[in-house]
């Protein structure tokens, strides 16, 4: 009786899971190939295996003569008595003249059935053992395989979302970094527009120091004092507002610094995590560097699920925006108070102005017999001319913003589906156009003004020589000490944004 030999076994010394009837067989020989090729199977291994026989009854009887040694036999042969004589018999009627038979020719017969039986149960039961291990080991291997490549596509989604908000993360990044430069710009704006408003404040308090220095009746509450008063006031509540502001953008600017560094931190560790998973992604049974770590499923360290991962980018993203939408608002009342800064500054410095110059037309009116005062109105008519070309040039000089904010707003008029968002750009580009008008609107009304003044100066030249005598005190103040100081700084050319 031999059993199969698997290349597995060879190796491994596996034992062999079959039913034994009388225990095991003694191995007494070694692996050989049979001498010939069989046309029912192919040419294996066998053991040679040395068969046990059964239990047999060993023959005693006390008659047995062991002394007795038939010619050419080596050993002492068993005999077999006459039990009626008590002396030697023939060998070939021994069967005939023992105790008892030990199996009958059925028994022989049957025991051998059995043997075959259990042969062939054993080997069925072997071939069972086999064919469910091949099974097992190729559902092991599918569910393996199967395994891996569900976690390999769980972790390319990983790494789809991780590279998703990575890229919001940075784009958000960089529109941060760009409204904080552009911010910090504004904040330039605000400050040189807080120095320049230091001379015209020192300029209308010289001229009100100056006018303290009249005598008589010309010491006087005119309208050139309250114009002076007025922009006095104007100044300092110009540089409150400014100053409060320049508070506002320096807070503005933290809050935006510190919204950036998140968005840096959460970049960094989203980009340390990209590249930790595009590893494990890339990862085979061939790779390099993998290891047994013992218990490391039962090792939980995270510390967020898919919710509040994502939850976590989308607040830094969404708290990013709403900082970028102060900042963007702030801005916005930025520019809009800095032009309104300039604007009450050059309006009260035209006023007051128009006031010195009313005054000193006033002036120049009652001293009609002097030249000089026929003088200095030639000087006033030549000014006002070159105001006029001065908001002439202002006027043309809108122009091109004009065009600007119109192409910006017929651009975005082109913006596709859903993306036509009526957002703060919009409102800002049809408020810009607005302000423009009413900037060109003001510059008409002030052009016409000017040019209503030149004419009125024109007619009015001849009148002033007479009464220059009188004022002539009052003249150098206003004209030479206070005009003097407002000619020689020219604030629409420094308060210009």
């Amino acid at each position: 009786m031999a059993y199969e030999v698997q290349p597995w076994s060879s190796t491994t010394h596996a034992t062999h899971n079959m039913e034994q009837i009388s225990g095991p067989p003694a191995k007494t020989g070694t692996f050989y190939q049979t001498p010939r090729s069989h046309p029912w199977r192919p040419t294996m291994g066998y053991e040679a295996v040395e068969v046990t026989p059964l239990h047999e009854q060993p023959i005693t009887n006390q008659l047995v003569a062991s002394s007795y040694s038939p010619s050419g036999m080596c050993s002492d042969p068993v005999t077999f008595p006459n039990l009626v004589t008590g002396f030697e018999r023939n060998p070939q009627h021994a069967a005939r003249a023992a105790l008892y038979t030990r199996y009958t020719p059925n028994e022989w017969t049957t025991s051998n059935v059995c043997t075959y039986a259990d042969a062939d149960k054993n080997r069925n039961y072997s071939e069972k053992v086999r064919s469910e291990a091949v099974r097992l080991m190729r559902e092991t291997d599918e569910k393996t395989s199967q395994g891996q490549r569900d976690a390999a596509r769980r972790l390319g989604e990983r790494i789809t979302d991780i590279t998703f908000w990575r890229n919001e993360l940075t784009t958000e990044l960089e529109k941060l970094i760009a409204e904080s430069a552009q911010l910090t710009d504004t904040k330039r704006n605000v400050q040189k527009a807080l120095q320049d408003l230091e001379p015209p404040l020192h300029i209308a308090q010289e001229c009100l120091y100056h006018r303290e220095s009249r005598k008589g009746i010309e010491l006087v509450h005119d309208h050139v004092e309250k114009s002076l008063l007025v922009e006095v006031d104007n100044l300092r509540a110009s540089q409150e507002k400014l100053s409060q502001l320049l508070a506002k953008i320096t807070k503005q600017l933290a809050d935006c610094r510190a919204a950036q560094h998140s968005l840096e931190d959460d970049i960094s560790h989203k980009e340390s995590a990209l590249g930790i998973d595009s590893i494990c992604h890339q990862l085979n049974n061939y790779s390099r560097g993998i290891n047994y770590y013992g218990g490391i499923e039962k090792y939980d360290p995270t510390v967020s699920t898919p919710g509040t991962w994502s939850g976590s980018s989308s607040t830094r993203i969404n708290n990013s925006h709403s900082e970028r939408s102060k900042s963007c608002q702030l801005r916005s009342d930025a520019e809009s108070l800095i032009n309104a800064v300039a604007t009450s500054v050059w309006d009260c410095w035209s006023n007051t102005n128009n006031a010195f110059n009313n005054r000193a037309s006033e002036m120049l009116e009652a001293k009609s017999k002097m030249q000089l005062h026929l003088h200095k109105t030639q000087q006033e008519i030549f000014d006002v001319e070159k105001h006029i070309e001065l908001l002439r040039k202002a006027i043309n000089d809108k122009s091109n913003p004009m065009k600007v904010a119109q192409t910006r707003l017929e651009a975005r008029a082109h913006r596709p589906g859903i993306e036509m968002c009526r957002d703060n750009a919009h409102l800002r580009l049809v408020e810009e156009v607005c302000t423009i008008q009413d900037s060109m609107a003001t510059l008409h009304r002030k052009l016409q003004e000017a040019e209503a003044q030149h004419q009125q100066l024109l007619r009015t030249k001849s009148q002033l020589e007479s009464n220059l005598k009188q004022k002539v005190d009052a003249l150098f103040i206003d004209r030479e000490k206070c005009m003097g100081l407002r000619r020689s700084f020219p604030v629409n050319n420094t308060i210009k944004y």
